[in-house]
């Protein structure tokens, strides 16, 4: 069960006068659900660096790339604590401002939403990207963990 949203939560980064629709040809190329949600410019910028910063194959660091990429995105603006990826959307709900989204398919993601799997050891954590899915490595397929969420920044 998620942790209740703190107040740290209503200081959100989203910059409404940032954030807009995608075009038609966006939402396409963004993924099927895209085209309801408005996007902050740093959730799109996170996936971007991102994907610029991984690896061909894992480094077994996927939650140290993803917060790494939040944080130079300015989506966040402290470096989480928690150690393990499943940990991760407690605490981008609890200390972050992160909501959860109600989709079970990480492929209906929105691009730039951070997804979240449990499973044996530590999990594993990811950025939905126009292409596929990121972390220390980039893949064009999701995590075959099970599905513990997925994240974005709520809209203000």
């Amino acid at each position: 069960m998620l942790a209740p949203i703190a107040s740290r939560a209503e200081e959100s980064l989203f910059d409404p006068s940032n954030a807009r629709k995608l075009d038609t040809t966006e939402v396409k190329a963004f993924g099927p659900q895209s085209g309801r949600f408005r996007y902050d410019k740093t959730m799109l910028n996170a996936a971007r660096i991102a994907a610029d910063r991984a690896r061909a194959h894992s480094t077994s660091s996927c939650w140290r790339y993803v917060k790494n990429a939040l944080l130079a995105a300015k989506t966040i603006d402290s470096y989480p604590d928690t150690v393990y990826a499943k940990q991760a959307g407690d605490e981008l709900t609890k200390d972050y401002g992160f909501k959860r989204l109600s989709i079970n398919d990480p492929y209906a993601a929105p691009l730039g939403s951070v997804i979240v799997y449990g499973g044996r050891g530590a999990g594993h954590v990811e950025i939905r990207t126009a292409t596929g899915f990121v972390s220390d490595f980039e893949s064009l397929r999701p995590s075959p963990r099970p599905l513990l969420g997925v994240f974005v920044k709520p809209r203000t």
